[in-house]
């Protein structure tokens, strides 16, 4: 239940399809002994969040130092962590080798140089996983793409060989496995198909050139949410992913499949909930003017991301609507009260007609939303409130 005197904006948290969530994850792998599922911290690190996942059994993908010692904090053992990023400095190298995660991937091979070294004066070993840049298209956004040959990640496929013969004639990195992500808010198994095909190319490549002990396969994460219609589909397409890999990718016997997950496990558990502020009836346009921001979701400014908006009935300030004034959808533009022209979570979305103190929910925000904001213009950051009811 929400509290009808909550403060705005926030972030609301269904802690129960959380949980279901995790629990469909758990199910479709249940019969995989060797799958691994790594939860992706970027997309969510509230700690009540990890707190859950981790209580669930889940490893942790960290792309930062911050993002390790959050996950530590709160339950994930260090040796189910991994360790991605382009660009690891050296105290997040230096943590993650004091805390013993499990793994790190290796996206260069100067960043394999310098967790050699560094390894070698703390008297520790690291194992890595080359992240193999597969060459592989999404159909998502072009900022969320992150597996063709312009992207900045990973190591190019014709230089895989090579690193993985820097790494064995170095003294305090062991050399485990492959990493590969293509991209994320991805709802097309076929781009899953590609990527596994690429794999079994590159393991028999590797194995025709006597190449052995490849213990882990890491398929990175990338499966999308529905954003139009959340609660017609609130937990992702678990099966078809899992399968997809089940089928496709020709996994050796004593291999490990790892999978990094995000915004599947938590994007539909998120809502940002905003008060209207004003009704502005333009000249061309009618804007419903409210106290969210791109500092607190910035989403739509910075990719056109689409997120399914309504008005949360019996928690507005508002003045209630009179017998004769049937509702009817009416055409907004919802924006923020931000300095800038991109502050905009909506255009022409069609909702009742609003009044002053309205409260809209702005839904599927669990994933890329609070983490994201931000106190541009001196703005608070958004509160948390979490719901545990079943």
């Amino acid at each position: 239940m929400i509290p009808k005197n909550l403060s705005t904006p926030c972030y609301v948290y269904d802690m129960a399809l959380l949980r279901q969530t995790l629990d469909a994850i758990k199910s479709e792998t249940a019969g995989h002994d060797n799958y691994h599922v790594h939860y992706a911290v970027k997309a969510n690190a509230n700690p009540e969040v990890l707190r859950c996942i981790s209580a669930a059994g889940f490893g942790a993908d960290c792309v930062s130092g911050g993002e390790i010692r959050a996950a530590l904090d709160n339950g994930f053992p260090a040796k189910d962590i991994v360790f991605a990023g382009v660009g690891k400095a050296d105290w997040e190298i230096e943590l993650g080798l004091e805390a013993g995660i499990g793994l790190f991937n290796v996206e260069s091979i100067p960043e394999l140089e310098v967790i050699n070294e560094i390894a070698g004066r703390m008297s520790r070993r690291a194992d890595v996983c080359f992240r193999i840049n597969p060459d592989v298209g999404a159909h998502t956004h072009a900022n969320i793409t992150t597996g063709l040959a312009e992207n900045k990640f990973g190591i190019a496929m014709s230089d895989m060989e090579a690193v993985i013969s820097a790494a064995r004639q170095m003294d305090n990195v062991r050399f485990v496995g492959l990493h590969f992500h293509i991209g994320s808010q991805i709802l097309d198994m076929e781009d899953f198909v590609a990527l596994a095909r690429r794999i079994n190319q590159l393991q028999k490549q590797l194995e025709d050139e006597g190449i052995t002990g490849v213990r882990v396969i890491n398929v990175g994460g990338g499966l999308g949410i529905d954003y139009n219609y959340p609660d017609s589909n609130p937990i992702p397409k678990f099966h078809s992913y899992f399968q997809t890999y089940a089928k496709e990718l020709q996994l050796r016997l004593e291999q490990e499949l790892h999978f990094e997950l995000g915004r599947a496990v938590v994007g539909q558990m998120g809502s940002l909930l905003t008060r209207v502020l004003y009704i502005k009836e333009g000249h061309v346009k009618r804007f419903a003017i409210v106290d969210a921001g791109f500092t607190d979701l910035i989403r739509p400014a910075l990719y056109g991301a689409h997120h399914h908006i309504e008005k949360v009935e019996g928690c507005g300030e508002a003045q209630a609507h009179t017998p004769e004034e049937a509702p009817t959808t009416l055409l907004y533009d919802v924006v923020g009260p931000i300095c800038e022209s991109s502050d905009v979570f909506q255009k022409d979305c069609p909702l009742p007609p609003l009044r002053r103190g309205d409260l809209l929910a702005i839904r599927s925000a669990g994933a890329y939303g609070e983490i994201m904001a931000s106190q541009y213009n001196c703005r608070a950051l958004p509160g948390v409130f979490t719901i545990n009811e079943e």
